[in-house]
């Protein structure tokens, strides 16, 4: 190699690693008689991805190295470029990956900046904005293939449509950490203004009422919402918004799980993953995280909605479109909509779907949406009955001595559409 190709080597350009020695790829697939001797990583510092802003920068202690001449005949011996913890950490089962463009990444400030996000360079600035220790952040931070403590309780409650809902809540301490990382990260990614779930000054009416009176609405359903969040798409979320590779594993680990089962090894019960690692209904991170990884989801499906002349929102993962459309447009931007949704890596539940023309009952998220934002007219008798039964027809009663379930049906009803609930309400004193 002449002294200007080995200055480049180690100064700038592409990195290489010699592969040549491995029987397969990464995939499995045997390298023998091919071409592929070489691993090449770009060190350049350009965009990460084309037409995107986030640099890849790269950690120069992990990329390829290249011995220099006194190092090769024996004159230096080699310096260590990291503690003994750190690379067991870095090289460590949990931070593993086949993608070498994103092994090497760090952080990147000014995207961090740009987005108004916390600068973390390293895990330990992860565990000091936590208030913890760096040992307590990797004792949550490790996924284990045999945990004989598992940080999650599972448990089951029925869903209206049949079967049980799947719960995994947080045990006490990680539930503290998840909520001080909801304050200090989650809340302040950026969300789609179509989004109305899990946000401060929104709400199921502000998700329902841009379709009220609308001639046609649209309603779909994502299924399997919270498992098709991946720990990698989480990962991947992070290091888009300016994170490095170790930083973004660990919050990613911190936020996600696996549903797992016991099983009985020699006397010792292990808790072994059944699942992929993700987002997990009862974690205070996973609704916000799940609102952010949808924004390209969402300003897709809303450029289309408005190219159409409909309206969109979303509520978690329930789509709703509306406008003034008739049934045949309606059906064919149906299938547009199924085709960016699995483009997008998720699928559009088929028993969920829903096209309501004014002739029938318009529900958006268990909302009215005919001609005035409300609850049916079924819900508004049984609410009477209930009324009735307490002595508060006529506006008489006490209020004070109402049941917990009516005051709560009530007070939603009123905030749904004030008008609708005045003959429920006690008459005032």
């Amino acid at each position: 190699m002449s002294l200007g190709g080995w200055i480049k080597s180690i100064f700038g350009g592409s990195r290489k690693r010699d592969i040549s020695r491995l029987s397969t790829s990464a995939t499995g697939q045997d390298l023998e008689g091919s071409d592929a001797v070489e691993e090449r990583v770009s060190a350049s510092g350009g965009p990460l991805k084309e037409h995107h802003r986030r640099l890849a920068l790269r950690d120069k202690r992990l990329l390829p190295k290249v011995k220099s001449p006194a190092r090769q005949l024996g004159f230096t011996k080699k310096k260590r470029i990291m503690s003994v913890a750190e690379a067991e950490r870095l090289f460590g089962g949990t931070m593993r990956t086949r993608n070498r463009n994103l092994r090497d990444l760090r952080t990147d400030e000014a995207q961090l900046d740009r987005y108004d996000l916390p600068v973390w360079k390293t895990e330990e600035d992860v565990a000091n904005a936590l208030g913890i220790s760096l040992k307590e952040l990797w004792f949550f931070a490790i996924h284990r293939e045999r945990e004989r403590q598992p940080h999650y309780i599972t448990f089951g409650i029925p869903k209206r449509s049949g079967g049980k809902r799947i719960i995994m809540a947080p045990k006490r301490r990680l539930k503290a950490i998840q909520r001080k990382l909801l304050e200090v990260l989650v809340e302040k990614l950026p969300l789609s203004e179509n989004a109305h779930a899990f946000r401060r000054g929104r709400s199921i009416r502000s998700g329902a009422e841009p379709h009220v009176g609308k001639r046609f609405v649209l309603k779909l359903d994502l299924k399997d919402f919270f498992p098709t969040v991946t720990f990698a798409r989480v990962r991947g979320l992070l290091i888009a918004y300016g994170y490095g590779y170790p930083v973004a594993t660990t919050l990613a680990v911190v936020m996600t799980e696996a549903e797992r089962q016991p099983v009985e090894v020699e006397g010792t019960v292990f808790h072994v993953p059944v699942s992929q690692r993700h987002c997990v209904q009862g974690a205070p991170t996973s609704p916000g995280i799940c609102n952010a990884l949808l924004l390209r989801l969402d300003h897709r499906l809303a450029g289309l909605a408005k190219k159409r002349g409909l309206v969109y929102t979303r509520y978690a993962d329930d789509l709703t479109f509306s406008g003034e459309v008739d049934r045949a447009t309606a059906h064919n931007f149906r299938r547009l909509v199924n085709r960016i949704v699995s483009e997008e890596g998720f699928v559009v539940h088929p028993d969920k779907t829903r096209l309501m023309g004014q002739g029938n009952r318009q529900t958006v998220t268990g909302v009215v949406v005919n001609r005035t934002l409300g609850l049916s007219r079924q819900e508004r008798r049984r609410l009477r009955a209930m009324a009735h039964q307490l002595g508060l027809q006529n506006g008489g009663g006490d209020s004070g001595a109402l049941p917990a379930q009516f005051q709560g049906k009530v007070a939603y009803l009123s905030m749904l559409n004030p008008q609708q609930a005045l003959p429920f309400k006690p008459s005032a004193p």
